[in-house]
């Protein structure tokens, strides 16, 4: 089924969002939001298309949502494993686990463990106003309203007094 704008799916569509390990530009970006949409074209789940979308934002965080309930088991099996393939290609890995993903003093954004990020905190670069990225939302209306909010309002206060 072609891609939709993600601004037109519903709320309640379902989303994943896969950061980078690195920051991912030109020609990298096009490459991969290319083999991405492709295979969002031909995504399907026990045989019926996905109405779906995609977004790239700040060279890091690729979001995919897809609108009902038909995404499931075999069907997000086969875009986790289209990602890790398309990130080997382009040296970056979109499949991460465990970093934390935030807006340094300079706008730009970095990732870190989450040891690292305490430790940040700890030496006074990283405070309750930091910018950070919540990338284990799974609903869109959610990803609209609070992907991105000072840490001291999301789950990453808990890592601003964490012992390093």
């Amino acid at each position: 089924m072609p891609r939709r704008p993600i601004a037109r799916l519903s709320d309640d569509a379902r989303v994943w969002v896969f950061a980078s390990d690195r920051a991912v530009r030109e020609p990298d970006s096009e490459r991969l939001l290319a083999a991405v949409d492709e295979f969002l074209e031909h995504w399907h789940a026990h045989g019926s298309p996905l109405t779906s979308a995609r977004e790239w934002r700040e060279e890091r965080f690729l979001i995919i949502a897809a609108d009902g309930e038909g995404a499931s088991g075999c069907s997000v099996d086969g875009l986790f494993r289209a990602l890790k393939t398309l990130g080997d290609r382009i040296g970056a890995n979109l499949v991460t686990s465990g970093l934390v993903f935030y807006r340094d003093g300079s706008g730009v954004v970095q990732s870190a463990t989450r040891p690292e990020f305490s430790a940040g905190a700890a030496g006074g670069t990283i405070g309750p106003d930091t910018p950070v990225f919540d990338t284990s939302l799974t609903r869109l209306g959610d990803l609209r309203e609070r992907f991105e909010r000072p840490a001291s309002g999301s789950w990453h206060a808990t890592l601003l007094s964490a012992p390093r």
